[in-house]
């Protein structure tokens, strides 16, 4: 194989469409916004909406205030009083807003809308979309099988002629790399998709999803007015695909539609509570904020169709000032798009109604808190971005609500502490009865121990309200209720999930306090590929990764104990939840354990007891692919002459002197092979930088060609 030809062939790669370039430019989120949204269509009744949910927060913590400053008696004079009387009034308006919207929620289910866009006919397209594919180091299997069951799944509709697909790989490791090209080609021969579904590798992923994104649509998103993004693990219904780029069409003033993803495929105890929790609990959550976000709406990076023009003129997002973890590119990305698209006058909407959107969920406890570290620092960054000009203010309440759902960790922690202190003061700190002023009886700072139980009893019924309601609704939904398991095993999962959901929640706030501190401290988060199969960890990990949380709770029941036994009787969940923090991890990370509550029918959801035809082509597909057998990127591409003269044909041209800058990794990698006489030797040299930047240039792979010429 020479050179000359090699160059020659890759001037038009197959395995992209011919280039439609649009202009994205870098907003200023100082500078006012270009307005080119079409009319945004009207959202009947949602100020009213607004109004009684956010008031009705308002009012609920104005009580809750009142009855905590009741409480804590002449102790709220001081300052650790006051410390926690402004905690509890921060962390209570975040639960009451949580109630108010899931009322919200429970009033427009009850209304009917549920079923209102499914139960439409499929209408004809006019315009072209691309469903695009963002994947870094996924499992090949897993994205070759949710693309062609959408794929599939879109062709029975009739309408794949309007759809294209794409796989925009950020993949760093070679080995991955090859194989996601060598399971692209055979994702096209298994489906005569070769003129439809297109496959294109960044050599650096630089801004990571967000530039991933960035880098299609200056390329080719001129060609499609549509585009629905799609993660590594989501599978979407042909149906569901054809409704919502019909409503795109019919509303020329929307910019995004995100649909509900449901959590499937759960084997873990763990998946399994939140693939429970998300399916009961989802719908009546969704529906709430979607009745009165109106088209004020959110993002969440995936499973939601976008307006290109919309994305491309108003979401290119700036580099922040300062380092990280703060500054540089912003990590989670998809709230600030939707809040930027919705500052240039475009519609954000949600429809949880539409059903066929699914997704999965970490295995484990610790895959979450590896996640949610990249999150929280993403969330962070949101601090930079509120003051932006322009933005509407449910926007900026999206973004502080983001943060919040962070923030809140450590607040929580705090206000645990500062009772603590409270009562320990309370008990061992002589009081001042009649202070400065001459008064006629003392002032007895005790706290209200009756009020306190009060006070927690409403506290905990404003956390746990959604929750009734939406098994509420469940008993009212006889298609659902069966799909449960019936109404008492359903209650049974309710009641399951809230236990365990309760004693995993202080172990979550430790980490995302953590989390938080260090993000404060300046320490990056990093990207890593999600782990999304097995969330299996061995003990002595476990041990070492929770044995802290173990101490903390040991250390804080022994604090709450020599206070009073009210007091250790309490914070007896958050106690416990700490203490067993090991064998609760190990526990949850189990597929025995989530299989044994399968098998008696509890933690039951729709698609697990009756999976869609779709979603079962995926796993059927996904068990089918994962099967086969690991290789190495050199040995795969020697092995297989049509999967390197795809490789060869996709690479870039080779850089000329001057043009650009030199990559480090492949001058070493080049110089390791071409002082090589043994190819093998030569490939175990490099790195895996090396071997990623050798593979991806001309020059590289023909001399580990050479090479193995010689070695034959």
């Amino acid at each position: 194989m020479q050179a000359p030809e090699v160059i020659e062939v890759a001037k038009g790669s197959p395995s992209l469409p011919p280039p439609a370039p649009m202009e994205m430019p870098v907003q200023s989120l100082r500078a006012p916004p270009p307005h080119e949204a079409g009319p945004v269509p009207a959202s009947r009744g949602v100020a009213i909406r607004r109004v009684l949910v956010i008031a009705g927060a308002i009012l609920m913590t104005a009580f809750g205030g009142r009855q905590m400053y009741l409480v804590l008696n002449g102790a709220g004079q001081s300052v650790l009083g006051w410390a926690v009387l402004i905690l509890f009034v921060v962390l209570f308006a975040w639960i009451s807003l949580a109630f108010t919207s899931a009322l919200a929620g429970l009033a427009d289910m009850i209304l009917g809308r549920r079923n209102a866009v499914a139960a439409d006919g499929l209408p004809a397209l006019q315009a072209r979309t691309a469903l695009l594919m963002p994947c870094y180091n996924e499992h090949p299997a897993r994205i070759a099988a949710g693309l062609q069951a959408t794929y599939e799944s879109l062709a029975a509709t009739g309408r794949l002629d309007r759809f294209d697909f794409f796989i925009l790989s950020d993949t760093t490791d070679p080995d991955i790399w090859i194989a996601e090209e060598a399971s692209f080609l055979a994702l096209r021969e298994r489906t005569g998709g070769e003129a439809r579904i297109f496959y294109r590798r960044r050599p650096k992923n630089i801004e990571r999803k967000a530039g991933n994104i960035a880098d299609w649509v200056t390329r080719f998103g001129a060609a499609y007015p549509l585009m629905l993004i799609l993660d590594a693990d989501s599978v979407m219904e042909g149906a569901t695909i054809v409704r919502l780029a019909a409503m795109m069409e019919q509303e020329p003033g929307t910019g995004l539609i995100q649909t509900l993803p449901v959590i499937v495929n759960a084997t873990t105890l763990f998946a399994r509570l939140q693939q429970f929790a998300g399916r009961i609990y989802g719908p009546l959550i969704a529906h709430g904020i979607a009745s009165w976000h109106g088209t004020e709406g959110n993002y969440w990076g995936h499973n939601a169709i976008i307006r290109t023009r919309a994305f491309a003129t108003q979401a290119g997002l700036p580099v922040l000032a300062g380092p990280t973890p703060f500054g540089g590119h912003i990590l989670s990305h998809d709230f600030v798009e939707a809040a930027l698209i919705r500052r240039g006058g475009w519609a954000i909407r949600m429809v949880p109604e539409l059903p066929g959107s699914f997704e999965e969920g970490p295995p484990s406890i610790t895959e979450v808190a590896v996640r949610d570290r990249r999150w929280c620092q993403g969330n962070l960054q949101h601090a930079a971005v509120l003051p932006t000009r322009g933005l509407h203010w449910v926007s900026r309440l999206h973004l502080l609500m983001g943060i919040g759902s962070y923030i809140t960790s450590p607040l929580w922690l705090i206000f645990l502490l500062f009772g603590v202190l409270i009562s320990l003061q309370a008990r061992f700190v002589r009081p001042e009865y009649f202070g400065d002023e001459r008064l006629l009886f003392p002032n007895w700072p005790k706290v209200d121990p009756v009020l306190a139980q009060q006070l927690f009893g409403a506290t905990m019924a404003v956390l746990l309200a959604p929750k009734l309601m939406a098994y509420i609704v469940l008993l009212f939904d006889p298609p659902m209720r069966r799909a449960c398991g019936g109404g008492v095993r359903a209650l049974c999962g309710v009641l399951i999930e809230t236990l365990l959901g309760g004693l995993i929640a202080p172990i979550a706030m430790l980490i995302q306090s953590s989390a938080v501190v260090g993000i404060l401290l300046g320490r990056d988060s990093g990207w890593n590929a999600q782990r999304r199969d097995d969330g299996a960890v061995s003990t002595r990990a476990v041990i070492a990764g929770y044995w802290q949380y173990t101490v903390f709770g040991l250390v804080l029941a022994g604090a709450a104990y020599a206070v009073s036994t009210p007091l250790f009787l309490w914070m007896t969940p958050v106690l416990a939840g700490l203490g067993l923090a090991v064998p609760l991890v190990l526990l949850t990370s189990s597929r025995s354990a989530g299989r044994a509550l399968r098998r008696v029918g509890l933690l039951r959801t729709p698609e697990e007891a009756a999976p869609p035809q779709t979603l079962q082509r995926a796993t059927t597909l996904y068990r089918q692919f994962v099967q086969e057998p690991d290789e190495d990127a050199l040995r795969r591409l020697l092995r297989d002459p049509v999967l390197r003269r795809h490789h060869l044909d996709a690479l870039p041209p080779p850089r000329r002197r001057g043009e650009g800058s030199i990559d480090p990794a492949l001058v070493v990698g080049q110089a390791k092979v071409a002082d090589a006489d043994d190819l093998d030797r030569a490939w175990a040299s490099l790195t895996r930088a090396e071997k990623a930047a050798v593979l991806g240039s001309y020059t590289g792979v023909t001399a580990i060609l050479s090479l193995a010429d010689r070695r034959a």
